[in-house]
């Protein structure tokens, strides 16, 4: 029998039980699935479920397979080895095997050919059973010299690009692992397979593995532009929602407000100032048990009141959610007799020990997502809240054993990364139950697909430091170059931050003043100094602190006086921020993105990693450094706008720009109808 057959839409390679498998999937993409087990329908992982592709032409040329999709070409040799190529036939992608047998001279398309014959014994795709059916995997593929990487989610590291860096495939709390990654050679590629594992780019070659998977299961595309990379994969994984258009101002959270006085109060605060508020949060353990996913009465005794006196004023409350349920809670008895909490594989089945000893929900059970989602609906929901927090959302388990877990859809080693995935799912398919369209869910952590469920990813805990804010820009254009166009931070940073320290005050200026040119623009931290809880226990339950003042006026005069300034050019914004929104959703756009998402023919644009766009019309240079009065900006071709002097200036070089505490530089291209928002400031 051949080792080769041609499919509709679909080549394959079959050898002693191993099998390749590559279908054409979207525009200009071509899916591989190959394993040494027997073949399983196929599971969607991130992509949608589309229709197949007509138009793809398979042939047999020789000893190879190819398949054309538009601008891609997959093929594989009889020996099962697999590259893929653009429409010229240029190399985009090719395995990595330096074995005896192999045959040098094999390839007939293309550019040169490696040279592959070794006793090294390495094969491009590499299966190591495991007891229970899986595999360790590892996929091998050939270095590309120059190339530059981008996208995979969110690592607390200031690299923009990826090339030479080593990222886990894992979620943990401020790592996000989204594993999409576009390269400057043209394609994107995307690691369809939740399990936890490993991405290496090194200068010798790129590998990836998963610690525990039936098959190797990736997507690739290619397109002459990082924009249409990136909006192909838009089409094969979904794109966000309609933003909702309340929800692009200013939010107001900290950790935390304890009542429902001390909430309003604050509300009615910014509503008598005359500084609109989009949104203001109820932050954790305003429950009773985690796990009960309701307001404790003896604080919050009306969220019904207190919800339609916030809609009056113009604001939404959000609550936060954590998965998280106390063997306390009034609902652990349902969840655990009918299977919907994670399993530890040993010893106790304890996840996380914060203020009590709970386990998670097991959102990748649909009975679990459905539990959840009428609990929140008849506690919160029907209360008049619209939205909602799903903290934890990694989950974070107090020691990251990965192997010691397990959900209803698998181990988690196979199936863990996708939790977020299916965290934002609960909330987004319950939502649209109830007649709702724009739908935003702020989550703590993402996998690939997570955007298409009104996903709002921030960064998690992180320090504050202009450190911290450093690694923030790298990780917002690298989320956005990974497919999620909705992402925020904490501004000032989560852990620390001393609200009379005037270093704090420097960096809660720069950090707000960047955020305006963010998807969202939202307050958060838990400030010192902070406030025990009084009493420590209550009905044998610990009590949450509380963090100091977080609000725009909680950091002195002076700083009210520019943080008030920028909300308000927030405001201004907006229009031109509902179109980059309504891009997003439409096509797949990121709001914020590298320099070459917009300029990719300029060598300098890949260079450049501590500035972006912000959309098409506005450049945003943030200050990431304390004590900085001045940077050097680069501004592409064509004519700029300074608005803070009203000065045009000529592209196609590198200034030096004044960065004056009160503001940061920011460039408008010349004739765009954004200018107006300035006018103002």
């Amino acid at each position: 029998m051949d080792t080769l057959t041609l499919e509709e839409g679909a080549i394959a390679w079959r050898y002693d039980g191993d099998w390749a498998r590559i279908e054409a999937h979207g525009p200009d993409g071509l899916r591989l699935r190959a394993s040494t087990y027997a073949p399983r329908p196929a599971a969607p992982g991130a992509l949608l479920d589309i229709p197949p592709v007509a138009t793809a032409v398979v042939e047999r040329d020789g000893a190879v397979a190819r398949i054309r999709n538009g601008s891609i070409i997959g093929e594989i040799d009889l020996q099962g080895r697999v590259r893929f190529l653009d429409g010229h036939g240029a190399i985009l992608l090719e395995e990595k095997w330096r074995q005896r047998d192999t045959v040098a001279t094999f390839w007939s398309v293309g550019a040169d050919t490696v040279d592959t014959i070794s006793a090294l014994g390495l094969a491009g795709r590499e299966f190591k059973p495991l007891p229970g059916g899986s595999a360790a995997i590892t996929v091998r593929f050939e270095a590309k010299v120059g190339e530059r990487l981008y996208g995979m989610g969110q690592y607390q590291q200031p690299n923009l690009d990826l090339a030479g860096c080593v990222l886990e495939l894992a979620q943990r709390n401020s790592q996000a692992s989204v594993p999409f990654v576009v390269s400057s050679h043209g394609y994107g590629f995307l690691w369809n397979s939740p399990a936890v594992g490993e991405a290496c780019f090194a200068a010798n070659g790129a590998i990836w593995t998963s610690r525990a998977a039936h098959e190797i299961d990736y997507w690739i595309t290619a397109a002459a532009t990082p924009a249409q990379i990136v909006r192909n994969y838009a089409q094969v994984t979904g794109t966000a929602p309609m933003m909702p258009d309340f929800a692009l101002g200013l939010w107001q959270s900290k950790l935390r407000y304890r009542t429902q006085d001390e909430l309003l109060a604050v509300a009615r605060d910014y509503r008598d100032r005359g500084i609109p508020l989009a949104v203001i949060v109820a932050d954790f353990f305003h429950w009773p048990v985690q796990g009960d996913w309701r307001f404790d009465p003896r604080e919050w005794p009306d969220p019904a009141a207190m919800c339609a006196e916030l809609q009056a004023m113009g604001t939404e409350l959000m609550v936060s959610v954590w998965p998280t349920v106390d063997p306390r809670s009034e609902n652990y008895p349902a969840l655990v007799e009918r299977g919907y909490l994670t399993r530890a594989n040993r010893g106790i089945d304890v996840h996380q020990e914060f203020l009590g000893n709970t386990r998670f929900i097991d959102v990748t059970h649909p009975g679990a997502r459905d539990f959840l989602w009428q609990t929140l609906k008849r506690n919160y929901r029907d209360q008049g809240v619209r939205l909602f927090w799903l903290d934890e959302a990694e989950p974070e388990y107090g020691a990251y054993d990965f192997d010691n877990y397990r959900y209803h859809a698998g181990e988690v080693l196979a199936v863990g990364n996708a939790y977020p995935l299916h965290y934002a799912q609960a909330l987004h398919d319950g939502l649209r139950a109830e007649g709702e369209e724009e739908i935003v869910s702020l989550v703590r952590c993402a996998w690939a697909g997570s955007q298409r469920h009104g996903a709002l990813v921030w960064s998690g805990d992180i320090h504050s430091s202009f450190t911290a804010m450093r690694n923030q820009l790298s990780a917002g254009l690298n989320m956005a170059m990974a497919g999620i166009p909705w992402w925020t931070t904490d501004i000032g940073g989560f852990h620390g931050g001393h609200v009379d320290d005037p270093a704090f005050h420097e960096l809660v200026i720069r950090w707000f003043q960047w955020a305006v040119f963010t998807p969202v623009l939202r307050m958060h931290g838990h400030r010192d100094p902070i406030t025990p809880p009084e009493p420590a226990f209550r009905d044998g339950v610990a009590q949450c602190d509380t963090g100091a003042g977080n609000e725009l006026w909680s950091f002195g005069e002076d700083v009210f006086a520019t943080l008030r300034h920028y909300a308000a050019l927030r405001e201004r914004l907006r229009p031109y921020i509902a179109g980059l929104m309504r891009t997003a959703h439409e096509i797949g756009d990121p709001l914020m993105r590298p320099m070459f998402y917009d300029y990719p023919h300029d060598a300098l644009s890949w260079q450049v990693d501590d500035q972006y766009m912000f959309g098409p019309d506005l450049l945003v240079a943030p200050i990431v450094a304390a004590s900085v009065r001045e940077r050097d900006v680069w501004l592409p071709d064509g004519t700029w706008i300074d608005p803070w002097s009203a000065t045009s200036v000529r592209g196609g070089t590198t200034i030096r720009c004044a960065a004056p505490l009160e503001w940061m530089p920011v460039f408008i291209r010349a004739g765009a109808d954004v200018a107006s928002a300035f006018a103002r400031s």
